[in-house]
């Protein structure tokens, strides 16, 4: 302890100047504002920030290099909040679960309280993470060094348990949701053997669906739709510029959960091979289930804005300590953090820690100044931007279809891209509608790849043996105490009767869903059957396993009183009562989009888009409806020319 104060005596001065460096702080805030910009559309997030700034980093020196870098990748999952609150859209894999609380505070006029907790929570996280790195230094080895391929699977594991937290009542329900995620995940190349599975001949799924296009499909379309047909705006009440001092306050009336979750945040980022998309779901498992009132959870409880963002902001000092010390990238962001230190002259490593000890302390805490630019700069922008939520919708919505089509084509850039995530919206609104869980689907995806690499390399290194090591015994414990106390905590689905805003759900809709939901699993088993054995094994196992708990739900709604339902919206959207959009009107207009993208392409389709949607559906005047077309296509050169991004192009070659 005494030779590791000594050590920070002798380094931190110099990492202190080189820190506060004019030059340094400069380029620290143009890579936060980057990062910020690039945070705020959605489906892009530090992964695509990393790649897109990764060219331009050769030839830089190296401390105004290394300043941008440690500034952009520290502020991207403070900025994605915008989307998540606002919109219910994910603003990237890491601000998944604040849709489920923050959008419905959004929509009940509180955006800006929202927000304001979530930039608060974002930074203490941020700087809490940096705090724990820079001791971590001396510390993490030797426990890095007890996280094995075992402990890694109980992780996994235990994760998968947390998200029958997140399921509304009915644990079956969601774990049956996990197990549709998990199928999802195992299409394309089988771990093991690199055999295809469920790909059907299409060279797209062959590489497996892609987590942005699926998030869109699952949170983006469903809202929008929602919105469309049943709000004139997102918030129910215009005061979302008065809400922000009780966020700041929320915070600090939280503040446990704060430093709990940013615990959870930085120990879990500092797992290789976990990911950032997991943290947020854990840290908002762990607050429901710590929690005693869980009535508003999923309806727009602060708590559930707070501790996913305290958690993802500082997983990237967790994320770091892999990195730093052994050159081993803690998540994918860090694999091109990485590659971005090689570029200018930074080998991470034990020879890095050790004998330039001022530089890692230099990027450690830049990480904490990072991220007080970021949360001021979004403090500025947050009561503006949540005045949004009060302008009228229709207004909005040919844009936010437009982005979440932009943001859905970045993942591979190919048509796939679009119709996969137009195919799975489509499924989101039934799983909406009839309270399946799209949290649980999207978690077992996430996790997919991750829990059969897992279960494949323990079983082969360790067999059952790793369930003797210490922290699989801890973990396994955990893993029981966790399972035992999310089963004791939900209401049965036989229990649940009454009606939701009048209406009286109808349970054979209800049943009739779930025996459709059945055809996937089965397809599953069908697909995989005659693969070799490490090619079917564990998706045949999670197969039976989920047909198992969707056919406990049919039995047990089958036999449940009338009207006993979870989130079920008896009418489906089809009726015209209060609004003149139907679900199927909403249909019509994103296939009309998709037909104009694949005649015009996306340069010229979008703007058309917009300015047909301002003109027949918002019925706005001609000159607003140009104007907005104009101001869509110059967003959208904005793009392609500062971002470099691709564009959608037209299926039909025109020859120009």
């Amino acid at each position: 302890m005494i030779e590791m104060f000594d050590v920070l005596g002798t380094t931190a001065l110099p990492a202190f100047v080189e820190l506060f460096q004019i030059q340094h702080l400069l380029h620290l805030l143009f890579g936060v504002v980057l990062g910020l910009s690039v945070g705020l559309l959605p489906g892009l997030g530090g992964l695509t920030a990393m790649a897109l700034v990764l060219p331009f980093i050769y030839g830089m020196d190296q401390t105004s290099a290394l300043a941008m870098i440690i500034g952009m990748t520290s502020v991207t999952n403070t900025s994605d909040t915008f989307p998540s609150v606002l919109m219910g859209i994910p603003g990237s894999s890491s601000s998944q679960a604040t849709v489920v609380d923050g959008y419905p505070l959004a929509r009940k006029g509180q955006g800006a309280r929202a927000l304001s907790a979530a930039f608060m929570a974002s930074m203490v996280g941020g700087v809490f993470g940096a705090f724990v790195l820079t001791f971590a230094v001396f510390f993490a080895k030797p426990i890095l060094l007890m996280i094995g391929f075992g402990e890694q699977l109980l992780l996994v594991i235990l994760a998968l348990i947390l998200v029958g937290m997140l399921t509304g009542p009915s644990v079956i329900k969601g774990l049956a949701g996990c197990g549709f995620g998990i199928l999802v995940g195992c299409v394309g190349a089988a771990t093991a053997t690199a055999e295809y599975r469920m790909t059907y001949g299409s060279l797209y799924l062959s590489d497996g669906i892609p987590l942005v296009v699926l998030a869109l499909g699952l949170f983006a379309i469903p809202e929008i739709l929602e919105v469309l047909r049943t709000r004139e705006r997102i918030a129910e009440e215009q005061l979302l510029g008065k809400g922000w001092l009780q966020g700041l306050k929320d915070t600090w009336i939280h503040k446990w959960i704060v430093l709990r979750c940013s615990a959870i945040g930085t120990i879990i980022g500092a797992l290789p091979g976990i990911g950032g998309s997991v943290i947020d779901w854990v840290a908002y498992g762990h607050v429901v289930q710590t929690s005693k009132d869980k009535s508003q959870f999923g309806k727009g409880d602060i708590r559930g804005v707070i501790a996913p963002e305290s958690a993802n902001n500082a997983k990237e000092g967790g994320a770091l300590i892999p990195t730093l010390l052994f050159g081993i990238p803690g998540s994918g962001t860090m694999a091109l953090v990485l590659a971005a230190f090689t570029l200018i002259g930074i080998t991470p490593g034990r020879q890095m820690v050790q004998e330039n000890l001022s530089l890692t302390f230099t990027i450690i805490w830049s990480i904490a100044v990072a991220n007080i630019f970021g949360a001021g700069i979004a403090f500025a922008l947050a009561s503006p931007i949540s005045r949004l939520t009060a302008v009228r919708y229709r207004l909005l919505a040919p844009f936010l279809l437009s982005v979440v089509f932009f943001a859905a084509y970045q993942a591979t850039q190919s048509w796939g891209d679009l119709l996969t995530m137009m195919a799975v919206g489509g499924i989101a609104i039934f799983l909406k509608r009839f309270g399946w869980s799209r949290p649980a689907f999207l978690i077992g995806f996430v996790l997919s790849s991750g829990l059969e690499a897992a279960f494949y390399r323990t079983a082969q290194i360790y067999g059952f043996s790793f369930l003797y090591r210490p922290v699989s015994i801890v973990l396994f414990l955990l893993v029981a105490v966790t399972g035992y106390m999310a089963w004791r905590s939900k209401t049965r689905v036989s229990d649940q009767v009454g009606d939701m805003e009048g209406k009286t759900p109808r349970r054979l809709p209800q049943v009739a869903f779930a025996t459709v939901l059945l055809l996937v699993p089965l397809a599953v088993i069908l697909d995989t059957w005659d693969l070799r054995f490490l090619g079917r094994v564990f998706p045949l196992t999670v197969a039976v396993i989920t047909l198992m708990f969707i056919s406990v739900g049919i039995y047990r709604l089958a036999r449940a009183p009338d009207g006993a339902s979870i989130l079920f919206d008896g009418d489906l959207g089809l009726d015209t009562s209060g609004s003149d959009l139907t679900l199927w009107h909403g249909a019509g207009i994103i296939a009309g989009f998709a037909g104009l993208i694949a005649v015009l392409g996306f340069a010229v389709g979008s703007p058309v888009f917009v300015g047909l949607f301002l003109l027949g559906v918002a019925r706005v005047r001609w000159p607003w409806a140009i104007f907005g077309a104009a101001a869509m296509a110059a967003f959208l050169y904005l793009l392609t020319s500062v971002l470099n991004v691709a564009l959608v192009a037209p299926l039909i070659d025109w020859g120009f």
